[in-house]
């Protein structure tokens, strides 16, 4: 009795010490992208959240009707916000995620213990420079007219959202995923805040409890046709991560190398102490 009872107690002492994770899907996802990984978690023992940005997932609201990156990202800053005081989570952020998980930690910095950036645009203060635009923002010019857009403020208006095209969605995002995978990635895409997420700045006056007191890592996906491997390079470059881990995927690892992206994840949570 005695034995089982130490071993109870060993038992509770490393599940409360492995990490909630929570996971941000990229402009026009859905928590619905991470299912894989979210269940090599929950099977592991892990917990894990899926968070719906505004317009995306099941929020039914219209990208057209988002207009600034605060509204957006509210759902993410909202449940960061009621978690209780003492707890800490690890950031993932994918694609445009990135930005997502950029504003949670200037003005949650206490309440996150590491950031992960997973093929995501990882700018410190987002938007504020040509060369910010370059860098962390898809050119997919190559691939011809790829885009399907909405005008949410009139034709003589700047686009409010867009979407790529159904026929370009699996050469140009899920190239090396599961063909089932892109097929439900086909019916469950929709259309992205464009206007929204292109006004995602953040200033340093308004680091109320400091960026830098966050540890963050990349993670490069070698076969991207969205955010190219050169522009995470320079990403990685202009705001060097503790540590930089590489995946030879596509665009969208957690349905293409899922089992590689679990092992990935877990080594960057043992990088902050995590079992």
């Amino acid at each position: 009795m005695v034995e089982e009872a130490i071993n109870t107690r060993v038992e509770n002492t490393a599940l409360s010490s492995k990490p909630h994770f929570v996971l941000v899907h990229g402009i026009g996802g859905g928590s619905w992208c991470w299912y894989k990984i979210r269940c090599l978690m929950e099977d592991s023992g892990y917990k894990v959240s899926c968070v719906d940005l505004k317009g995306a997932g099941i929020d039914q609201a219209d990208a057209n009707s988002i207009l600034n990156f605060d509204d957006y990202n509210k759902p993410l800053m909202d449940f960061i916000s009621s978690l209780p005081d003492n707890e800490q989570v690890i950031l993932v952020g994918h694609s445009a995620g990135g930005l997502s998980i950029t504003q949670a930690t200037h003005k949650l910095a206490k309440k996150i213990r590491l950031a992960v950036y997973l093929a995501a645009t990882m700018l410190k203060l987002g938007f504020w420079t040509d060369q910010d635009i370059q860098d962390g923002v898809p050119d997919l010019s190559s691939f011809g007219n790829v885009y399907e857009l909405g005008f949410g403020l009139g034709c003589d208006h700047p686009p409010t959202s867009a979407i790529v095209k159904k026929e370009f969605q699996r050469q140009i995002i899920y190239q090396m995923s599961p063909q089932e995978d892109s097929t439900l990635a086909s019916m469950l895409l929709r259309p992205g805040p464009i206007l929204a997420l292109q006004r995602a700045q953040f200033k340093e006056e308004d680091d109320n409890n400091g960026i830098d007191t966050v540890r963050h890592v990349y993670i490069k996906t070698m076969h991207d046709h969205v955010i190219k491997p050169q522009q995470q390079e320079a990403m990685i470059k202009r705001w060097p991560p503790s540590e930089v881990f590489v995946l030879e995927s596509d665009h969208s690892p957690f349905f293409s190398s899922p089992f590689v992206l679990f092992g990935l994840l877990v080594k960057a949570a043992a990088s902050v102490g995590y079992i």
